[in-house]
């Protein structure tokens, strides 16, 4: 925050435009959430009056965010509309921005298809997409950024729809799954009981005028689990759980078998690897501090890129997983260079 007051004239300021999107590929989602949400759309300065296609960069923020959140205001950080205002007022080649609501009832989607949580890959490759770039002069380059849950979905993205996208970035994003989520286990198991039973968390957890730190990382292994490991027959979650909530026991099969979907595990697919090395950019970071050990997963997914000769860029700043938004400016000047026409 360069003051208390960071955003700039209205003349340098860029548009936001709210979008009414209905889903086809969201209907059926196993907690029935709404298949018509907002997207909220950026546009730089000028672009009403010039005639410029310009390259679209999304953007995915972290467990329990949506793009509405994105673009709010607070009282030591500015919102994503005024920091890309500033890169572009400090000659940031001008993008046109996505934010995406893929919120669920478990608090986030991971950005993955799963007939645990639905489909939020899909909704954003395939409706997101060139929904985008049929309503804006976009020249149909795309970058994504994302941080944590965020960062895992960019580079899920990636590895996943080749081609899609042509850069991307993850700060701290969720990485090295077998140390990230490991700790979550008794804080959610202590939640849980507290609600008293697996089921009287999900089912009230909406209704409870506040929530714990605990209450959240129950509800984000809840959403990973999911997100990752889908069981359609199980009640009262369609998803194989890593405990026994009743009992305390850990099932190290289930916790192991989380990481199937970690990336420092899919880059020994070449297939997956694949989306990786077709792209122009790809850029992790992550805070020496990381409460969640992401800055260890982040070295060792660097290192095995580094044995596979995958490009790209990796940097450590000092801090830890939260407070970080800053480091948006980071990602998106060098996404919007990378994707300059």
């Amino acid at each position: 925050m360069p003051s208390p007051f960071p955003s700039l004239p209205p003349e340098q300021r860029g548009e936001v435009v709210v979008l009414d999107h209905s889903s086809s590929v969201l209907r059926d989602n196993p907690f029935n959430d709404p298949v018509r949400r907002d997207l909220f759309v950026y546009t730089p300065p000028g672009y009403q009056s010039s005639e410029v296609d310009y390259p679209a960069v999304m953007v995915l923020p972290g467990y329990t965010g949506t793009g509405e959140k994105l673009l709010a205001r607070g009282f030591t950080d500015m919102s994503i509309g005024t920091r890309i205002d500033r890169l572009i007022a400090q000659g940031c080649p001008p993008f046109v921005a996505v934010m995406p609501d893929c919120m669920t009832s478990l608090g986030g989607s991971q950005y993955v298809d799963s007939p645990g949580l639905g489909n939020y890959a899909s909704y954003l490759v395939d409706e997101i997409l060139p929904t985008v770039d049929g309503v804006f002069r976009t020249t149909g380059k795309w970058g994504v950024t994302g941080h944590s849950s965020g960062g895992f979905g960019a580079i899920h993205l990636a590895m996943t729809h080749p081609g899609a996208f042509s850069a991307v970035a993850s700060h701290a994003g969720d990485l090295g799954f077998d140390l990230a989520y490991l700790g979550d286990v008794p804080k959610a198991v202590g939640a849980v009981a507290r609600a008293g039973g697996l089921e009287q968390f999900v089912d009230g957890f909406w209704a409870r005028r506040s929530h714990s730190g605990e209450d959240i990382a129950a509800l984000m292994l809840l959403c990973v689990c999911c997100a990752y490991l889908p069981d359609v027959d199980a009640t009262p979650l369609p998803c194989r759980l890593p405990v026994d909530f009743e009992t305390g026991a850990v099932d190290f099969e289930v916790l192991a078998a989380l990481s199937h979907m970690d990336p420092i595990v899919r880059l020994d697919d070449p297939g997956q690897r694949e989306g990786l090395e077709m792209l122009d950019l790809l850029f992790i970071d992550a805070g020496r501090f990381d409460e969640y050990n992401l800055q260890i997963a982040a070295r060792r997914f660097v290192a095995k890129l580094k044995t596979m000769g995958v490009p790209h860029v990796y940097e450590e700043f000092d801090g830890g997983h939260r407070g970080m938004a800053w480091r948006y400016g980071v990602s998106l000047a060098m996404i919007a260079e990378a994707l300059r026409p």
